[in-house]
């Protein structure tokens, strides 16, 4: 699966792809699960550490929930020039969409800190699967 959502600022590049997880959402009490993969790519010519996120999470009543915290899945990656990161992890919602926004604190070799903002990134349940609810 391509990354559908990517942004590029600060010589870095955020890619994201998302997808729903059937199995962990029950829809008779709200909870729909979705799973994010985040690729981060130093573009640039410096070194810099991720050293924490905050994420605005939305759902479809428009409700925004903040999360913010330490590196990320408990890892504050090195990014040499040309290096890059993966990770997955998941945000619960209480509607069939919504939306994630946010940026990385990051911290450059000279001790100079800045921000990498990520893409808008969409969640939602695939047209297939409404009906099976």
């Amino acid at each position: 699966m391509s990354y559908p959502f990517v942004s590029t600022n600060n010589d870095f590049r955020i890619e994201v792809k998302t997808d729903f997880d059937f199995e962990q959402s029950n829809p008779l009490q709200f909870h729909y699960l979705f799973s994010y993969t985040i690729l981060i790519v130093n573009i640039g010519e410096k070194s810099a550490k991720l050293v924490s996120r905050k994420w605005f999470i939305k759902d479809a009543k428009g409700e925004v929930r903040v999360v913010e915290g330490p590196g990320v899945i408990g890892q504050t990656p090195n990014f040499k020039p040309g290096e890059s990161f993966e990770y997955s992890s998941f945000s619960p919602l209480p509607t069939m969409k919504g939306e994630m926004w946010g940026h990385f604190n990051m911290i450059d070799q000279n001790g100079r800190t800045f921000q990498i903002e990520t893409p808008v990134f969409k969640f939602h349940v695939p047209k297939e699967l409404i009906d099976v609810y």
